[in-house]
């Protein structure tokens, strides 16, 4: 349904991205930011997902600053690479291309972001830095980034089993962020990603409902 294409960068090498767009006019445009494992498989489903429902979808390429066209397993293996592909990133380089993918589909309307494992945190700070609407899925790198100061509406998603993400540290959402709707789910780590062990469709099902009604009301519903 999408297509590959490649953003403007900053850096010397140029980012990809997957693009797709929805049948007639957008309603807003979502850039999707990607978990460590790339933007494989999943990520494309998530991108063409959204382009069904009426949005302009796309998720930057981040691993291609440091290797081209990386699509890992959800294995061990998978997991320590795309740990070690994001520890390679400058995160000012990470937000700078978010802004370009942002740019890329601006014609959609208002842009939100939404972002799964390391990209929920990156979506989060979507919200902080570049004052866009995120959706945050099980970002277990949060609790960081919380001091900052948030100029865009929020939504979180978070898994009670999620060893990763503590009840303490959810509750310290609900501290420094009032304001944002945050939703547990009967679930663990990952619990969207139908090609992991922790994929919970009911609950996933559930935070896709919230998500879509979230941009609904911070990007369609503020069209003029």
């Amino acid at each position: 349904m999408g297509e590959t294409l490649r953003l403007n960068s900053s850096g010397m090498q140029c980012v990809g991205a997957y693009r797709a767009d929805p049948e007639g006019q957008p309603i807003g445009g979502i850039v999707v930011i990607q978990e460590i494992f790339g933007v494989n498989a999943h990520i494309r489903a998530v991108v063409d997902g959204f382009a069904e429902a009426g949005y302009a979808a796309i998720a930057p390429a981040f691993f291609d600053h440091v290797e081209n066209d990386v699509e890992l397993d959800y294995d061990a293996a998978g997991i320590a690479r795309g740990r070690s592909l994001v520890a390679e990133l400058d995160i000012d380089q990470v937000m700078a291309a978010v802004g370009s993918a942002a740019d890329s589909i601006q014609s959609a309307g208002r842009i939100g972001v939404v972002g799964y494992c390391w990209g929920g945190t990156i979506a989060m700070l979507s919200a902080s830095r570049l004052g866009l609407p995120a959706v945050s899925y099980y970002g277990a790198r949060n609790v960081a980034w919380l001091h900052e100061t948030f100029t865009a509406p929020l939504q979180f998603h978070f898994g009670e089993k999620d060893r990763s993400i503590p009840p303490e540290a959810i509750e310290r959402h609900r501290q420094c962020l009032p304001d944002a709707e945050i939703y547990l789910y009967p679930a663990g780590h990952g619990f969207n990603c139908d090609l992991r062990k922790d994929f919970a469709p009911q609950s996933a099902a559930l935070a896709r409902e919230r998500t879509l009604a979230f941009f609904e009301q911070n990007l369609a519903a503020c069209r003029t």
